[in-house]
């Protein structure tokens, strides 16, 4: 009898504690990308039936990655109060227009640089789309009656009227209904920002429920002012060129951490080492040279590179053609927003030299420009866009230059799995470009430490700047072994809990 009367009296306290948890504001984040892969980064944050996206990419790689582009989203794209863009690149905005396009009529907080970088990137991909779908009507690759574009250049546009811009000096941004965002330099590219976002009236339980011994202990409500997430979006590594080192993270209760580095380092060997060294051997064989590189940041690292070489004469003065008007905007917008340049590429510019320009360097604005480069002869480097060759004008330059034995190919940055670019770069002697299949006879070099991201070892070094131990990671930006080998780098160091999140699942904040 005893034992009944203290069953009742746990069933009805417990009963009270439930209702204590459901009339609390509830917080949760669901991951729609950026898990099990390093493309298509879509975090959803929701709190107190407002609705937050962090970041809003695009999907590359494997066919079943590129199909989710093309997929409904889980959720309504109406139904979102607002998007936070952490950096400019398209695995991180390339979905923009088409979320747009949707029903999303929201607004989109970013900061000044990424807002600048935007206003080139997306309407290019707005037009690339359209490219492809013409493409494939002209030539019949489409499986449908017609193939039409993911989406178009007013899309594009459509998205931009949307974005607010923010400063990267921390200072608090209102997104309205209790959410607040800061944005603080990242070190990835110009405009790449770590956000801190704090969900105002958020609460947390302290203690358990224990087991029933007669006396019931239930959880105590601890009142919080908010329920602070930090997302590092792409993470740069420290001493890297042009841009300041990230800045130290702020005290937060989570933290998603990016993860593409997680299970490798950038190597002893320096990028200028090896940059001279591929170069040089490039030039004995009279051979050209393709880098694909992203117009965004990796471009105006191989040139800044470049031209130290030559000024150090470590490497002969070459014709240098960056084939892509994007990356000749884009290099306007990073010596426009000076104040997140570090010392050195300030006082180059500060003496009236160009950091960006080499020797003997043009640009290849029209596709009659592009095209003239075919008839060029002897060792020469060629800088075009996209950075994994999954489309663009590099294509048309693989399609040359990679069966010429006498040819290079320098891959200058990360390669995710299933695009061409990581294709070549791990030994296939035959890669489908286009519509045709294409032999792999040149060299094939890698230089591992032009990479934007940070390696493992750098982000612990990061990490070691939180105030405090965060309440959990998340390891995603990341295909699944560095994600998982991120986490226990952080686990190992540190001891914190480490959660590496798989596609659409949801976590409680509290």
């Amino acid at each position: 009898m005893v034992n009944s009367e203290r069953a009742v009296e746990r069933s009805t306290a417990l009963s009270l504690w439930s209702q204590v948890i459901y009339h609390l504001p509830m917080a949760k984040i669901t991951f729609y990308g950026g898990v099990g892969t390093v493309t298509g980064s879509k975090y959803l944050l929701e709190h107190n039936d407002r609705r937050v996206l962090v970041d809003c990419g695009l999907f590359q790689g494997h066919r079943e990655l590129r199909e989710r582009n093309w997929q409904d989203p889980p959720f309504s794209p109406k139904d979102i109060d607002a998007v936070i863009i952490t950096h400019a690149h398209i695995d991180h905005t390339g979905y923009l227009p088409r979320f747009v396009k949707l029903g999303f009529k929201g607004p989109v907080f970013t900061s000044k640089a990424t807002a600048d970088l935007l206003k080139i990137l997306l309407p290019d991909s707005g037009r690339l789309q359209e490219e492809e779908a013409d493409y494939r009507n002209r030539h019949k690759l489409t499986r449908h009656e017609v193939a039409l574009p993911l989406y178009d250049e007013k899309d594009a546009q459509d998205a931009l009227d949307l974005i607010h811009v923010c400063s990267n000096n921390g200072l608090p941004v209102d997104l309205g209904g209790g959410f607040v965002a800061s944005f603080l330099i990242a070190g990835h590219i110009i405009g790449a920002s770590l956000v801190l976002v704090e969900m105002a009236g958020a609460r947390s339980f302290s203690g358990e429920a224990a087991p029933f011994d007669g006396a019931l202990t239930l959880p105590t409500v601890a009142n919080r002012d908010s329920i602070r997430f930090l997302f590092s979006g792409d993470l740069g590594h420290y001493d890297q060129p042009i841009v300041k080192d990230p800045a130290p993270p702020p005290a937060c209760d989570y933290l998603m951490c990016e993860s593409t580095y997680g299970n490798r380092l950038h190597g002893d060997v320096d990028s200028a080492t090896q940059m001279a060294r591929i170069i040089n051997e490039a030039v004995e064989r009279k051979g050209p040279i393709l880098i694909p590189a992203f117009a965004v940041g990796r471009t105006q690292e191989v040139l800044y590179l470049i031209r130290e070489l030559e000024d150090e004469k470590r490497i002969p003065v070459l014709p240098v053609i960056v084939d892509s008007p994007m990356a000749s905007q884009a290099t306007q917008v990073y010596n426009r927003w000076n104040e997140e340049h570090d010392e050195e590429y300030a006082s180059i510019l500060a003496g009236k030299r160009h950091p960006l320009r080499t020797g003997s360097m043009t640009t290849a604005s029209s596709r009659d420009e592009s095209k003239k480069l075919n008839d060029m002869r002897g060792p020469r480097i060629i800088v075009s866009a996209s950075g994994m060759m999954t489309g663009g004008r590099v294509l048309h330059h693989a399609v040359r230059i990679l069966p010429n034995e006498n040819a290079t190919v320098i891959f200058v940055g990360f390669q995710a799995a299933g695009t061409t670019g990581r294709r070549v770069q791990d030994g296939e002697r035959q890669v489908k470009i286009m519509k045709g299949w294409v032999d792999v006879n040149c060299h094939v070099e890698k230089v591992e430490g032009f990479s934007a991201h940070a390696d493992w070892k750098a982000v612990l070094q990061w990490l070691e700047g939180l105030p405090a131990a965060p309440q959990m990671v998340f390891t995603t930006h990341g295909e699944p072994d560095a994600a998982q080998a991120m986490a226990q780098h952080i686990r190992d160091r540190f001891g914190w809990t480490v959660s590496v999140p798989e596609y659409e699942e949801s976590v409680e904040l509290v």
